[in-house]
């Protein structure tokens, strides 16, 4: 199986994609978060193997290698994860996005039925125009004044996101350094880690490395509609949330539990934003079926 591979999209982007794990495993897409990579935190390559586990992750477009697509909302996820899949010969597949990831993956339940076998969302946001969800309630006050600036416009959430992607890229260790100084104390175990400390460093690094854009479409595509219903869903889908997130609040889990039809909802106490590493294989596994 060749780890590495470049594919083009029918409108001619391309898109950077690897695969871990099981060459004949079962297929499963993993969406990284916000800002991230294909390069992402991940189960242990034996872990996958042992699992029977054919792991796929890409670039979202801006991010990493892959060509930006402008203007694009959460739904065009499910048209880039069906190109990858057919370009490397696989018909049905599993999909798990955690943190930015997850509204990504949840389109592939919604628009892509007949291939999508089972979804897993992991620490997601809910639709900005969500009824009845105070959106920002819990939000930490950086990720609450990118969606103010994205109100605003693109230019200045471009602006803010500039700045913040190159003192990542100057010193990435210093940068998570200082958000974990700002995370809540189960976020802060997690981080300890050495590994996954290692791991968030070359995801922040190589999602960042051409350009801030991947970042600001994210945010952009989070600012406005997905681009498809909660209610066309009849995929199995899993949510997973901490509950004292500060980057996703709980509340937002509940209300797709609540919106999305037969939805599994698991909301665990005394965990937050970066424990959904923790429990990632365990999904993993549940979406290989």
């Amino acid at each position: 199986m060749q780890r590495t591979v470049r594919t083009r999209t029918s409108d001619g982007r391309r898109l950077a994609v690897e695969q871990y794990g099981d060459p004949s495993g079962r297929p499963v897409f993993l969406l990284h978060g916000t800002p991230g990579s294909r390069l992402g935190p991940a189960p242990r390559e034996t872990l996958l193997y042992h699992l029977g586990i054919r792991l796929i992750a890409f670039d979202r477009p801006g991010y990493g290698d892959s060509d930006r697509l402008p203007g694009r909302t959460v739904s065009a996820a499910a048209a880039d994860v069906r190109c990858i899949a057919d370009a490397l010969g696989i018909d049905r597949f599993a999909v798990v996005g955690r943190s930015g990831g997850a509204p990504h993956a949840l389109a592939c339940a919604a628009l892509l039925p007949e291939r999508t076998t089972r979804v897993g969302a992991l620490v997601s946001l809910a639709p900005r125009d969500a009824p009845g969800l105070d959106w920002f309630e819990g939000m930490t006050e950086s990720n609450v004044r990118e969606y103010v600036n994205a109100a605003i416009g693109r230019s200045r959430v471009t602006a803010t996101l500039g700045l913040r992607s190159r003192s990542i890229l100057a010193d990435p260790a210093a940068s998570i350094a200082e958000m974990t100084s700002r995370l809540p104390e189960p976020d802060r175990r997690v981080v300890a880690d050495a590994g996954i400390l290692h791991m968030l460093e070359r995801n922040f690094a190589e999602g960042l490395r051409s350009s801030p854009d991947g970042w600001v479409d994210d945010v952009m595509a989070f600012s406005t509609g997905w681009g498809f219903e909660l209610g066309w869903i009849n995929t199995p889908v899993k949510l997973w949330h901490g509950e004292d997130d500060i980057f996703a609040p709980v509340e937002h889990t509940r209300w797709l539990g609540r919106n999305i039809p037969d939805a599994e909802v698991e909301i665990e106490p005394d965990a937050a934003h970066f424990a959904a590493l923790e429990v990632l294989t365990r999904v993993l596994n549940w979406a290989a079926g």
